[in-house]
């Protein structure tokens, strides 16, 4: 019996109350469970079709209602209605998008064709002007070390779009089945968004009801947390892209660039990723500025430094502010990472997907530091307050009388 009780003892000491060995256990177990879901990972197949099918126009409703939910927030305070907020919103939106489809849509139409008929021409040039900068001999030589033949790259990228548009119109099927989806997206977002702007305060109360009371309170302070980060995002990297592709339009006119719109739309749209898309869309400009005239290349650094000037310095702080906390260079990993994993939707969804795990580990953390107490300060030895520097003292050597 003593010996049952004293390996009970033991049990207990070496395994039930060792904090590392419950959390190793705990991990054990995390990685089993993931090692037999992913081997039945087809009874998941249905929920992986839904979410595929009801995750486009969620994101972009999503950022649609980020984006639009504080203006109504603010109007709804000055005493108007949410309803007819939204019903002017709708009626505005539009507006615009006729503005857009009668006035941008045909000068960029033009822009994008004149640019598919004369790229094979500018990378020829640009390959005459690298070639004359560096020398024919040490060109010739890096192009036989490396393989690359800068004249071929037009004429691979129209073989590639034209086997790409052969391929989507023999595949019809495909075709129709992309086309059905893009409509059924763009359908359902007005619908999807009218009811967000809405009834989204309500959003958050109905979920908490299915949250154990007990826990209500810290659930309640982390989506708190991640819905700021996530408006806070989206909103800000809407606003300055757009400002960026407005005063990048401004500058290529005033300069005389060529396919000034397209260029700024491109400017634009890569700006939403932070750090790596401004260096993504100042390429084609460069190589379109280079084939033009030395002038017109000085001229297009003078108006991208300002530009960026002007965004670093003026439009970033103000809108975006510190409130992300996320370091730059740690951005640039998450973005190549994701990027690598999920493609161009992992790239748009890094910075807000890590800013929102950062915000759930954080409070985990903080969760496991207070139950834990492995963190707690270590108070110090009452036997020896006494004696500060007993270690130091037994090191020396003892006084002798001369």
């Amino acid at each position: 019996m003593e010996n049952s009780q004293t390996w009970s003892g033991r049990f207990k000491k070496l395994f039930i109350n060792n904090r590392f060995v419950l959390f190793l256990l705990i991990l054990l177990l995390i990685g089993l469970n993931i090692f037999v879901f992913d081997k039945i990972s087809f009874v998941f197949r249905p929920l992986t079709i839904l979410l595929k099918t009801v995750f486009p126009p969620i994101l972009l409703t999503g950022a649609l209602f980020y984006l639009l939910n504080p203006l109504v927030n603010w109007l709804e305070k000055k005493g108007i209605k949410r309803i007819y907020t939204i019903a002017g919103l709708y009626l505005l939106i539009i507006g615009l998008i006729t503005i857009v489809i009668i006035s941008v849509i045909p000068p960029l139409q033009e822009q994008i064709n004149r640019l598919i008929v004369n790229f094979p021409k500018y990378s020829y040039e640009v390959q005459l002007q690298f070639e004359s900068l560096i020398g024919s001999d040490f060109y010739h030589q890096f192009q036989t070390t490396t393989g690359f033949d800068p004249t071929t790259v037009g004429e691979t990228l129209t073989q590639q779009a034209t086997k790409l548009m052969n391929g989507a119109w023999s595949g019809i099927g495909g075709f129709l089945g992309a086309l059905k989806d893009v409509i059924l997206t763009i359908a359902t977002i007005p619908f999807i968004l009218f009811y967000l702007l809405k009834d989204g305060k309500k959003l958050p109360h109905y979920f908490m009801k299915f949250v154990p009371s007990r826990f209500r309170e810290n659930t309640h302070t982390v989506m708190s947390e991640m819905n700021e980060q996530i408006s806070h995002y989206i909103r800000g990297q809407i606003i300055i892209s757009f400002s960026v592709g407005l005063l990048m339009y401004i500058g290529f006119l005033i300069i005389g660039l060529d396919y000034s719109l397209i260029l700024a739309l491109i400017a634009s749209f890569t700006n939403i990723v932070p750090y790596l898309g401004p260096a993504i869309a100042f390429t084609p400009a460069l190589i379109i500025a280079t084939v033009t005239s030395p002038l017109m290349l000085f001229k297009l650094i003078i108006v991208w430094a300002v530009v960026q000037f002007i965004e670093a310095k003026l439009i970033s702080p103000q809108i975006m502010g510190k409130k992300l906390r996320v370091h730059p260079i740690t951005i640039i990993f998450v973005i190549l990472t994701a990027g690598h994993l999920y493609g161009f939707i992992g790239i748009l969804l890094a910075v807000p997907g890590y800013a929102v795990l950062k915000v759930i580990v954080t409070h985990f953390f903080k969760w496991f530091e207070r139950r834990s107490h492995l963190y707690d300060p270590i108070e110090p030895d009452e036997t020896n307050e006494d004696k500060p520097q007993t270690i130091i003292d037994s090191c020396e050597p003892p006084l002798t009388d001369n």
